[in-house]
């Protein structure tokens, strides 16, 4: 008799572990479907707004804008050049006053 129950409570206590694991699956399911469905929309608008709708330079306007960047940033690197040379000069003249 009680290796009868004992297998009475094994066989519903599967049952019920199995209708938990499905039920879990299916909630894991019901929310992660959605997200994917959003996240493939938006590879989707992305690639067609990418190709489709986005104006892209020549390679005469890239290579243009290129050299303007190449040019504005030697320039700028010189100022910084400048005044940091500057501003040391300043240092150690201030500091010739105190040692």
């Amino acid at each position: 008799m009680s290796g009868t129950v004992f297998t009475d409570k094994l066989i519903n206590g599967s049952i019920v572990g199995s209708i938990l694991t499905i039920r879990l699956s299916l909630s894991f399911v019901t929310k992660f479907v959605p997200i994917q469905m959003k996240l493939t929309n938006y590879f989707n608008e992305s690639y067609n707004e990418l190709v489709h709708k986005v104006s892209w330079p020549t390679w005469s306007e890239l290579r243009n804008s290129a050299i303007v960047v190449m040019v504005a940033s030697f320039i700028i690197a010189l100022l910084i050049f400048f005044i940091d040379t500057g501003f040391r000069g300043l240092m150690k003249l201030i500091y010739s006053f105190f040692y």
